[in-house]
């Protein structure tokens, strides 16, 4: 049997959707995989169906460096009502408890303190993470709970922005891996009264510039119009360019796509490096072995 051909045309490069409510990520990213005719596609860090904002979508040889962005840091704004706790963290799931919310804002600003630096988190059930192959999520619709550890995180900025009556809003930058729902529902519990999240936007992430996200309905109108989507990818190497650059000659280039580590000058150990040819093409990522050579970790096919 010959090779089935890929659907869809060879796209590279990276797209800064600015999410919209109500779908999940996964239905935004097939919407806009369609949309581009796209072969190959994949989104980098989920948000609920709830939040809206930066959702890099990485296409065709980009997905390889998508780990790089799922490692970054992040900010949001999320928006929190206080005297409700619901078993997802925010207002789509069920109310599983009610208290009047007689929190002053001298209260609150305390309890924020206990948000802010390295601190300890418990995913959540209706979170992505998976147990035994099945997302956490799909268990808590089951009603069944699984045990979950503790994770470290690191939140680097939490500012409160607005607090009126039973609403708060807050800024909060934060490491890989941080459920701003977590967050909202422990600091509930700090505050004795119950919280959950009602809105939540992803302002940014790693270094990506805010004026570079697109909306669906932009990229829908330009489709509409015959004018190209392709305007809107970003480099592949955005992902990585938080990374030291090594620059190969074209004889070191040739055994470094062979999948051959390759001498280079001044590297330490662990080191990972982004990789390009004399014409200033990314080639992919290296990583420094014992021996102090470049070795290939991802290379891009062209």
């Amino acid at each position: 049997m010959g090779r089935r051909r890929a659907k869809g045309r060879k796209v590279n490069g990276i797209l800064l959707l600015n999410k919209p409510q109500g779908i999940s990520s996964n239905k935004a990213l097939q919407q806009v995989k369609q949309l581009f005719f796209a072969a190959k596609a994949g989104h980098t860090g989920a948000l609920d169906p709830l939040a809206t904002g930066m959702l890099p979508i990485c296409f065709g040889e980009a997905t390889k460096f998508s780990q790089f962005l799922l490692e970054s840091d992040k900010g949001y704004r999320v928006v929190a009502k206080l005297g409700v706790r619901t078993d997802s963290c925010d207002s789509t799931g069920e109310t599983i408890e009610t208290k009047p919310a007689n929190v002053s804002e001298k209260k609150l600003l305390k309890a924020l303190d206990q948000f802010r630096g390295d601190i300890l988190q418990v995913p959540s059930m209706f979170s992505a993470l998976k147990h035994k192959g099945q997302p956490l999520y799909k268990l808590a619709r089951q009603g069944i709970e699984i045990e979950r550890e503790a994770r470290e995180i690191s939140v680097f900025h939490l500012e409160l922005l607005r607090f009126e009556e039973d609403e708060v809003e807050l800024e909060i930058e934060c490491s890989k891996g941080t459920y701003i729902r977590n967050i909202v529902d422990d600091l509930g519990q700090v505050l004795e009264c119950g919280a959950h999240v009602t809105e939540l936007h992803r302002s940014f992430v790693a270094d990506y510039p805010v004026e570079d996200m697109v909306t669906m309905e932009q990229l829908e109108a330009d489709r509409d119009e015959g004018v190209s989507l392709d305007q809107y990818l970003l480099p592949m190497d955005s992902s990585v360019m938080h990374l030291d650059e090594a620059v190969l000659d074209a004889d070191s280039e040739h055994y470094f796509l062979q999948g051959q580590a390759v001498v280079y000058p001044d590297l330490e150990q662990g080191d990972y490096i982004r990789v390009y040819n004399e014409d200033d093409e990314f080639i992919g990522i290296a990583e420094v072995d014992k021996e102090l050579m470049l070795a290939p970790k991802r290379l891009v096919v062209r």
